[in-house]
């Protein structure tokens, strides 16, 4: 399975959407809205922002790898 490296992420407080190249090695754990500024982090249970707000998993979720 080719892995994907672009997301879509969604801000949870003002709706704004951004394509975004999610790291391939690690997860990440802050987004910075474009349209709020807000500085979002994963829901609780998540290991990144991509997981909890993109709309494909970070790449070492993908691939069934421990990324955190």
């Amino acid at each position: 399975m080719k892995v994907k490296t672009s997301s879509t992420i969604s801000c949870p407080l003002c709706g704004n959407q951004a394509s975004e190249t999610m790291p391939e090695d690690s997860c990440q754990y802050f987004w910075e809205c474009p349209g709020c500024g807000e500085i979002i982090k994963p829901k609780q249970g998540d290991c990144c922002v991509f997981c909890s707000y993109g709309d494909i998993d970070c790449p070492p979720v993908q691939q069934d790898k421990s990324c955190c």
